[in-house]
């Protein structure tokens, strides 16, 4: 009886819906988001990737405008030479999710800008950019 009681209350959380907060996300106002990647191993990057991807899930494209800004060890993640990474950002910039590289990172670690995949913006300090796109309101997540 117990996990009978305990199936039906896990099956009922499953089936909740999440509540939006307003005002609701549209192609008009969509979801402000900027995510920082600073590590460069694959269980980072690809994780990062993954939340991007459930993001783009839930809200659907059009009603989320997610900036990934790359730096320290996560600049990785834009680079050519990384094969199986740049399949999957290739993949989240066909559906509009902006990556921007840190040129102080770049210049550290001498990489030069045609290392990077394209469509990559680059900006001269990748954490600054993640202050300045929360401060102008969109929401910060560093998986």
């Amino acid at each position: 009886m117990k996990r009978l009681l305990l199936l039906l209350l896990c099956s009922s959380l499953l089936l909740a819906e999440l509540r939006l907060s307003e005002p609701i996300p549209s192609i008009e106002k969509p979801r402000e988001v900027v995510m920082g990647i600073s590590h460069g191993d694959d269980e980072a990057i690809n994780h990062g990737l993954s939340t991007a991807n459930n993001i783009l899930k839930f809200y659907g494209p059009e009603k989320i405008h997610l900036r990934i800004v790359a730096y320290y060890h996560g600049i990785r993640t834009l680079l050519k030479e990384e094969k199986e990474i740049s399949v999957r950002v290739r993949a989240l910039q066909q559906y509009g999710v902006e990556f921007v590289a840190c040129g102080n990172t770049m210049e550290t670690k001498k990489i030069p800008p045609s290392a990077l995949l394209p469509d990559v913006e680059i900006v001269s300090a990748g954490i600054a950019e993640i202050i300045e796109r929360a401060h102008d309101g969109a929401f910060y997540i560093q998986p």
